[in-house]
């Protein structure tokens, strides 16, 4: 009988210590997972969660991701964070692993934050206090903050646009009105550019609006040259859109 139990002990002794190694092979090739960022270059990360739309998330993240391949710049470094370490699932079915959980991981410096649409930024989304609190937490320190379609209703939520000139998707100004009555919200412009605050219209005009960002941060002929690689027609005359304050920042680069 006490063969038994010794036999019961050691097999149970294993089966946890098996497990510990399990959970800490977990925990270190998680730690290995987050993306090398080079310094030196802006920190710009993307707010993403189930029911984010692909164009929102896609289009600012190509614009940035490709900045890696002009000299002469400060590049931009580009990564998502969410509030899990599973993949999420886009409106149109996508997953996605994030690079970054502001739940439970150490966040690297975030100097621009993109905030795409997703399903419900109209709804339940801004009931997440924990998301809200990470989108207040990041604008104390930010260079930009930027939005897509609805995600300015989530800037809104935060409270950063209280003083601020904003847009967002055509077919919900009248809604973001309505719920933010306070807020001065714009129609018939693509994007509107307010301190450190850009919003847009979203869909493919999320390009745009990304590669504004990089005609004020590197001037207009990175800007084409962004928008070229893309096969974009760029001519920042021939966009509507509107210029309130601008942020000069210390570090700007041509």
């Amino acid at each position: 009988m006490n063969k038994i139990l010794f036999i019961m002990v050691i097999a149970l002794t294993l089966g946890c210590a098996k497990q510990k190694h399990a959970e800490d092979k977990i925990a270190s090739e998680k730690k290995k997972s987050f993306p090398k960022l080079d310094s030196g270059r802006y920190n710009v990360a993307f707010l993403i969660m189930d029911g984010t739309y692909n164009t929102e998330f896609t289009a600012p993240y190509d614009i940035f991701q490709h900045t890696q391949y002009r000299e002469n710049i400060k590049q931009m470094n580009v990564f998502t964070v969410a509030n899990t370490d599973n993949p999420i699932t886009t409106f149109e079915g996508v997953r996605i692993i994030p690079d970054y959980n502001y739940r439970t991981d150490s966040l690297p410096k975030i100097d621009i934050l993109v905030v795409p649409s997703a399903e419900h930024h109209l709804d339940t989304d801004l009931q997440d206090q924990e998301m809200i609190n990470f989108v207040q937490q990041a604008d104390k320190t930010a260079i930009f903050m930027t939005s897509h379609c609805d995600g300015a209703f989530v800037l809104a939520k935060a409270g950063v646009l209280n003083t601020i000139v904003s847009t967002t998707f055509p077919g919900d100004i009248d809604k973001m009105r309505a719920m933010f009555p306070d807020l001065d919200i714009r129609k018939d412009v693509l994007f509107v550019h307010d301190g450190k605050y850009i919003t847009s219209a979203g869909g493919a005009k999320s390009f745009e609006a990304a590669l504004y960002l990089c005609e004020y941060l590197y001037g207009a002929e990175i800007a084409k040259s962004l928008a070229g690689g893309l096969v974009i027609d760029w001519d920042l005359n021939k966009v509507p859109h509107l210029v309130i304050n601008t942020a000069l920042l210390s570090d700007r680069s041509k």
